[in-house]
Formats: structure tokens, sequence, C-alpha cells
């Protein structure tokens, strides 16, 4: 049985493991739908205005379809958990593939980490992203999205991991336990854990609950708002200024 599935959704599942029946597998389709358009909606708040919505969708659609292939519902696992792995990865090496992220906008991140750089040496303390537009004599806003688009560029680097969606062509898929972490594993990572979060305590308390909202709770950066009563642009803002921060206390462990 699938995990969290009514009768009649079990009986849909049923005739598409089966038989691949193409009205089973539309039905499954359009109900797990929403969560293709739930991760699109998270990955392109931090990806240049550019990248279409539409293609988006697109590989997120290829990552669901993927899923639907290869699930095994005898496994005890939902199908919700499962997709979604699917239909990120999709997404994330569609974009990795493609290179997204304009030259501009690269030219634009060595130009800010140069003066950031420069007045950092200058003033001999961390500097904020209003003086690195002086001195780079452009508009605050265009730092802030630089800085996003960016650092969502580092994240795709840092998050690819050899094999995780390699083996579409296989006809099964393992589940990397992720209790079975060697002893290396586990220190390494308690250290990350303790540094990030001593970087995140010395954020101030705004950035602190954006962050946390966004990468705790997975809210959209307007349903933050919503719930700070602040507009979305402004949230987009305290949360380029707190990623900005953690970045370069980052760059110097």
């Amino acid at each position: 049985m699938v995990r969290g599935s009514t009768l009649e959704e079990q009986l849909t599942w049923e005739r598409w493991v089966q038989s691949r029946d193409s009205e089973a597998g539309n039905l499954l389709i359009k109900k797990y739908m929403p969560l293709v358009s739930y991760h699109v909606q998270r990955i392109a708040v931090s990806l240049p205005k550019s990248v279409s919505r539409d293609d988006l969708k697109s590989l997120g659609m290829i990552g669901l379809y993927d899923a639907l292939e290869k699930f095994d519902p005898k496994r005890d696992l939902k199908f919700d958990t499962y997709s979604s792995f699917r239909i990120r990865g999709a997404i994330l090496d569609g974009l990795r593939k493609e290179d997204w992220l304009p030259r501009s906008t690269r030219e634009k991140a060595k130009k800010i980490d140069a003066a950031t750089e420069k007045l950092e040496q200058k003033y001999m303390r961390n500097v904020t992203v209003e003086e690195i537009a002086e001195e780079l004599e452009t508009d605050v806003g265009d730092i802030y999205s630089t800085i996003n688009e960016h650092f969502f560029a580092n994240v795709l680097s840092i998050d690819e991991q050899p094999n995780e969606h390699d083996n579409r062509d296989n006809h099964s898929f393992a589940i990397r336990d992720e209790k079975s972490e060697i002893p290396e594993e586990r220190i390494i990572k308690n250290e990350l854990i303790e540094e990030m979060t001593a970087m995140i305590s010395h954020l101030n308390e705004k950035e602190q609950l954006v962050l946390s909202l966004f990468y705790k709770e997975e809210l959209t950066l307007t349903e933050i708002g919503q719930v700070m009563e602040l507009s979305t642009s402004r949230i987009s803002q305290i949360h380029s200024k707190a990623i900005f921060k953690l970045r370069k206390w980052l760059e110097k462990v």
C-alpha cells in the first residue's frame, strides 16, 4: 500500500502499477502536480527573472514522471516524499546543465567580491551592502539581486552529488540510509551545524526569523511577508542581506 493514500487512490495506484493504465497515470499526475508547482516556486525565488518558470515546470514534470515510473508502493515510503526528491533533483539537474546564470551576473558578482575585499582591507571590518553599492556606484537593490542569484549558483554546485540522480536508467531506486552516518561525517556535520548556529545567532532578529521561516518552515517569501506584515521585496532584501553576511563569515572560516 502507498502510505497516506485513500482506498480510491490505492485502487488507482494498483491499476497504474499492474498495467500502466494511462487513465490511472493521468489521475496520479493530476493529484501530484501541486508538488511540481511547489518546488518550482521555491527554487524560482532565487533565480533571475530571465529563467522561465514554464521551463522549470517542464523539468519538474520530468521528475514527477520519473518518480511514477520508478516508485515501488511496497516500500515504506510516502510518494510525496519520494517524488519531491525526484522533482527537485530534475529541476536542479536541468539548471546545472544549462548555464542559466547570465555572464553579466557573474561579472557583477566578481566586482562585488573585489569591492568587498577592498573595503574590508580599507576599514578593517565587515562592510555593508550600502557601502559596496556606493563603491560600485550602483543601486543597493542590484547588489541584493546579484548576491541572491550568485548564492543560489553556489548552492547548485555544492548540492550536486555524484550518482544522486544519475541512476535514472536503472530499474531500481535505493533510498540512502541517512542514519548510517560514519563517525567522521557525523563529526564534520556537527561542527558545521555549530558554526552555522553561531553565525546565525549574530544576525538580527528579522534576519533570523526570515531564514527560519524560509528554510525550516518552508514558507515562500510572499508568505513570510504576510506573516511579518512586510512586502515581498522587503523580505527578499532581508533574506539577501542575511545570506550576504553568512557567506562572508563562511569565507573566513
